[in-house]
C-alpha cells in the first residue's frame, strides 16, 4: 500500500502561500499575521532522490526533519546565528513547521566532508582531488580525511543536478572574503557536529548547509534544514570500516532500492515504493533522531 500524494500546499490563517521547493513549502505573512520579516517552512513528509521527487510519502518525515534542524540549531547556537524564529506554527503544521527569519540566500550549497564517500570518491579516484582540493593517495572508501575540506555546489534548479565547485568558482560568483568566510563557518560547523555525533555513536562523513544574510544587519546566518539524513551523511560508529560503501542513516537505502531491484532507469518518473522500502526508510531517519537527541520519535 502507498501513501496518497498531498495538495499542492495548505491554506493556512495569517499566512498565504509563496512557493514549493522539492520537500519544503514556503509562506509568507498575510495582512492580518503578528509577523513581520519572516517566513514559515513547512516541511512535508515528501522525499527525493537523484533530482525527483518520488510519488511516495515517508509518514512522519517532515516533523523527523524538523525536530532535528531544531534540536541542531540549538546545540550550534553558540557558533553562527540561525534563521529559527518560533515553532508556535499554526495547528496543521504543527510540529512539521517553523517561523524563520527571511534571509538573502547565497547562490552556494556548503559542503563540508570529513570521510571520503559518494562524488567526492568519485571525483578523487578520476584525479586525486575534490574541487580541486589535493588529497593523500591511497584513500579508499570511507577513509577519514586528515581534516575537513570546504567542498561547495552550485544550487541547481529542480530537476537539475547540483555540480561541485572549487572555492575559486564561489569566490568570482560572490568575492573572496565571502567565500573564505562561508568556507571557514562550514568547516567549524562540521567540526563541532561530527563531535557531537561521534559522542553519540554516529559518523558524520559529510554534510550540506545554507547561509544568508540578515535583513537587518547583513550578519551571515545559518538556514534551512541542518543535519538532517536528507542532508547529512551519518554511519554508525561501531561498523564503520573503510574499503567500501558503509551503511547509512539517510536515504542511501531507498536509492539502491531505486537503482536495483526496481529496475529503474533515472530516464522516465520513478515507482512508487513498496510499503517495506517506505517502513525501512522511515526507521533510519527515526534512529537517527533517537541516537542524536536521546529523545524517542512519536510524531
Amino acid at each position: 500500500m502507498t501513501n496518497p500524494t498531498p495538495p499542492a500546499h495548505l491554506e493556512l490563517e495569517g499566512w498565504q502561500y509563496v512557493a514549493s521547493g522539492k520537500i519544503r513549502d514556503i509562506y509568507e505573512p498575510s495582512v492580518a499575521s503578528p509577523f513581520s520579516d519572516v517566513i514559515l517552512i513547512v516541511t512535508s513528509d515528501k522525499i527525493s532522490a537523484y533530482d525527483y521527487v518520488l510519488p511516495t510519502l515517508i509518514p512522519g518525515k517532515g516533523k523527523i526533519l524538523t525536530a532535528l534542524s531544531v534540536w541542531w540549531f540549538d546545540q550550534l547556537s553558540t557558533l553562527v546565528p540561525n534563521h529559527l524564529v518560533s515553532l508556535d506554527v499554526p495547528t496543521p503544521v504543527q510540529g512539521r513547521a517553523m517561523i524563520c527569519q527571511r534571509l538573502d540566500m547565497y547562490p552556494v550549497e556548503c559542503v563540508a566532508r570529513g570521510y571520503l564517500t559518494g562524488s567526492g570518491l568519485a571525483e578523487y579516484r578520476r584525479n586525486g582531488q575534490v574541487t580541486g582540493i589535493q588529497l593523500p593517495a591511497g584513500l579508499r572508501d570511507g577513509d577519514r580525511l586528515p581534516e575537513p575540506i570546504f567542498t561547495p555546489a552550485t544550487k541547481a534548479e529542480q530537476g537539475e543536478h547540483d555540480e561541485n565547485v572549487p572555492l575559486s568558482f564561489v569566490a568570482d560568483q560572490l568575492g573572496q572574503r565571502t567565500a573564505e568566510t562561508l568556507r571557514d563557518t562550514t568547516v567549524l560547523l562540521y567540526a563541532a557536529a561530527e563531535r557531537i555525533a561521534r559522542q553519540r555513536g554516529l559518523i558524520l562523513a559529510d554534510t550540506k548547509f545554507e547561509f544568508g544574510r540578515a535583513a537587518a544587519n547583513g550578519e551571515l546566518t545559518l538556514g534551512d534544514e541542518v543535519l538532517t539524513p536528507d542532508s547529512s551523511r551519518y554511519w554508525d560508529a561501531r561498523t564503520w570500516e573503510p574499503g567500501g560503501p558503509q551503511p547509512s542513516f539517510d536515504k542511501q537505502f531507498l536509492r539502491d532500492w531505486l537503482t536495483g531491484v526496481s529496475g529503474w532507469d533515472r530516464q522516465s518518473p520513478p515507482p512508487e515504493l513498496p510499503q517495506e522500502i517506505v517502513d525501512k526508510t522511515r526507521q533510519r531517519y527515526i534512529e537517527a533522531y533517537e541516537r542524536l537527541t536521546g529523545d524517542h520519535f512519536s510524531g
